[in-house]
């Protein structure tokens, strides 16, 4: 009987930690899509989040990171690499301050994430993004994000269109 009690709270405790997702099946090339922030200031052009994704790299097996993208300051493409360390169930990530990135969900054709940063100030923003492979994006799929983007308590209001603006090389 303690067995099997013992079995339902390790089950329970596993349960409440949710799906951990291997996110190296989404190691390739995306492309920013939308983004959503509380504080828009992270994300207007000249902004330190107004990103450009082209390549991610996520490997499991040593525990990092990589980030290739484009910020745009002046209407110039200015090209990024950063990378993370894993930690728990997070990317922690030094740009900008300290960021706890993690992937939400994804399919073989989008990339739902939020990120966690904290600037030099101590401020704390929320940020989700959505990243696909083209220029299309399932529309199923920005509904997805839109839910995270109210489940995380940025108002929709906040979410910006990157696609559209984007002319950065895609390599």
């Amino acid at each position: 009987m303690k067995a099997l009690l013992l079995s339902l709270v390790l089950g329970l405790l596993a349960a409440s930690q949710g799906d951990v997702i291997d996110a190296s099946q989404f190691t390739g090339r995306w492309l920013t899509h939308f983004i959503a922030a509380e504080n828009i200031d992270k994300i207007t052009e000249g902004a330190p989040f107004h990103i450009f994704m082209r390549y991610i790299e996520f490997d499991e097996e040593n525990g990092t990171i990589h980030f290739h993208f484009y910020i745009k300051k002046n209407g110039e493409c200015i090209e990024k690499y950063v990378s993370g360390l894993k930690e728990e169930n997070f990317y922690a990530v030094d740009y900008s301050g300290h960021n706890e990135f993690q992937v939400i969900s994804g399919d073989k054709n989008t990339l739902i994430t939020h990120n966690l940063n904290v600037d030099e100030d101590g401020r704390e923003t929320e940020m989700v993004g959505l990243f696909g492979l083209s220029d299309v994006v399932d529309p199923n799929r920005i509904e997805e994000f839109k839910n995270v983007v109210r489940e995380k308590g940025i108002p929709e209001e906040n979410i910006r269109n990157f696609i559209y603006n984007d002319n950065c090389p895609r390599e």
